[in-house]
């Protein structure tokens, strides 16, 4: 054997390993989250999930990001802060979305407040399941965007300042949130609990309603799956807080079964029908990277088989 086939033989073993630790690399480095305030005020995001992301609060000041990995199978929930006061020990409290422990972070604590809530459990070798949920109420504008995933990848959220329409008897004290039904009244018709613990028996009520027509892929009671789940395998997402060029109402409800903005302005009360919608733009920020990855696998490949 010649010293060249020699080594091109010698060399496939080790390429074919290497393909092999990219691509597991790339499974196992999860899911990146993004986070984009485009508020006119600061944001302190909540984290509640495990495992442990390496904090469960912190600072997001107007007009700037921040990133965190997730892991693979990685199960838990965001919301922002506002109105927050901490002192230089990091030591405080929020006027919404609160978690009750004091810190900026939130250790463990889901908010105290009603809050705009993301939900994500993400999949390993599996779709992500993701949400925003209005459940509980709401405190913030906020969107969800995917990037690079496959899928149906929808983007959901509540663009819409809800807190300037939100009726009296749901007004968190100084406005700054709007609880649910169930929040404010406790009943199990708007909990749907007890007898009413069942798709057939909880339905939407005219506050649900409400926060639908506002927010059409937003959960808005607890059997609100059909129009407010969403899946996407081996994405990246963007939360957006306050997102200044979200899709318009029309295009949120697109997806919804039978939905259109003159049946949703029939359903609703009349400062209902008066709503604007907010803001979000797609972005791709890992094209370029897993462009240039792909050229490598297909050289790797290729010369494998040749």
């Amino acid at each position: 054997m010649s010293p060249f086939s020699h080594r091109q033989h010698s060399s496939k073993p080790f390429l074919s390993i290497l393909l092999i630790l990219v691509l597991r690399g790339i499974r196992v480095s999860g899911t990146t989250f993004t986070f984009v305030n485009k508020c006119e005020h600061a944001v302190w995001p909540g984290i509640l999930g495990k495992p442990d992301l390496g904090t469960t609060g912190f600072e997001l000041k107007k007009g700037t990001t921040r990133t965190f990995q997730a892991p693979p199978a990685w199960s838990g929930r965001f919301w922002g802060r506002t109105g927050c006061k901490f002192d230089d020990s990091g030591h405080g409290t929020c006027a919404s979305g609160d978690c009750g422990s004091g810190e900026i972070n939130c250790n463990g604590n889901g908010a105290a407040t009603p809050v705009t809530l993301a939900e994500f459990t993400l999949g390993s070798g599996s779709p992500d399941y993701y949400d925003v949920s209005l459940v509980d109420g709401y405190n913030i504008p906020m969107m969800v965007e995917t990037s690079g995933g496959s899928g149906s990848c929808a983007t959901t959220g509540c663009g819409v300042d809800l807190n300037r329409r939100c009726p009296s008897e749901l007004r968190i004290e100084g406005g700054d949130a709007c609880q649910s039904a169930c929040r404010a009244f406790g009943k199990p018709e708007f909990c749907c609990s007890g007898a009413f613990d069942s798709p057939s028996t909880c339905t939407a009520s005219m506050y649900s309603q409400i926060f639908k027509s506002a927010c059409p892929k937003a959960y808005s009671y607890a059997f609100d799956d059909a129009t407010s789940t969403f899946t996407c395998t081996a994405a990246d997402y963007t939360i957006t807080f306050c997102p200044s060029s979200s899709p318009s109402l029309k295009s949120l409800m697109e997806s919804g079964p039978g939905s259109s903005v003159e049946q949703a302005a029939v359903a609703t009360t009349s400062w209902i029908a008066n709503l604007a919608t907010g803001a979000s733009t797609r972005s791709q920020p890992f094209a370029a990277s897993k462009s240039a990855f792909f050229v490598a696998v297909t050289f790797i490949i290729s010369y494998l088989v040749s």
